[in-house]
């Protein structure tokens, strides 16, 4: 039986990444790989009441709290000693990670973003916005990116996408469903396993997933 592989998850809003995680760990589709502690960027986060109803350890680490960003990124590295994660989970948060918390879990955060990367990405593609740039512009594919985080937003080598074709009739809303159910709550429990079971290959920067082998006799 492998070890436990401790993973915490960033959240600023409703958690529906969140709640596919939680719902992989219940069907012990994570592996090794178990969730350890949520942490919001807001108080107001209704992904905390997702995490608490699944009986997970939260807290809250605001930015306007803090008057730098390096005062902020060791409050929030304080806050994580406490659990030691093997992996951090950026699921909807968008409050800024300075360089030396990056430098401090190197290749150790991950971020899941609703397109793919590198379309429609970066500052103020949040929420809504990068599914309305996709219909704004007429794309007929979009979809979701798993990657590594640099200290660039949405940047970082990708570790998993999932394409999703955009319908005639979508509206941003409808895309953002499908996005979110047909590649989001798919790739990132994927992820997250893939990590854990240390089947993520580095080359020349990119990172690649290795297949899980079956044992002869299994």
């Amino acid at each position: 039986m492998p070890d436990t592989f401790k993973v915490a998850v960033l959240v600023s809003g409703g958690g529906t990444n969140l709640a596919a995680l939680i719902r992989s760990q219940q069907e012990q589709q994570l592996g090794p790989a178990r969730l350890c502690a949520v942490i919001a960027s807001r108080p107001s986060a209704l992904a905390l009441d997702k995490a608490r109803a699944a009986g997970l350890p939260t807290a809250v680490v605001c930015r306007r709290d803090y008057i730098s960003q390096s005062d902020y990124d060791a409050a929030l590295l304080q806050k994580l000693a406490v659990y030691q994660p093997d992996l951090l989970v950026l699921a909807g948060f968008l409050t800024r990670l300075g360089p030396d918390f990056i430098h401090h879990y190197e290749r150790r955060i991950i971020n899941i973003h609703p397109s793919l990367l590198p379309s429609f990405g970066g500052p103020g593609f949040y929420g809504l916005r990068p599914h309305r740039g996709v219909l704004d512009y007429g794309c007929k594919i979009t979809g979701a990116t798993v990657h590594f985080v640099d200290a660039d937003y949405d940047h970082g080598p990708i570790l998993l996408q999932k394409p999703v074709t955009v319908q005639p009739e979508d509206t941003p809303e409808l895309l953002q469903a499908r996005v979110m159910r047909e590649a989001e709550w798919l790739i990132l429990p994927a992820c997250v396993r893939a990590i854990a079971e240390n089947r993520v290959v580095w080359k020349d920067g990119q990172a690649n997933i290795i297949e899980q082998r079956v044992q002869p006799g299994l």
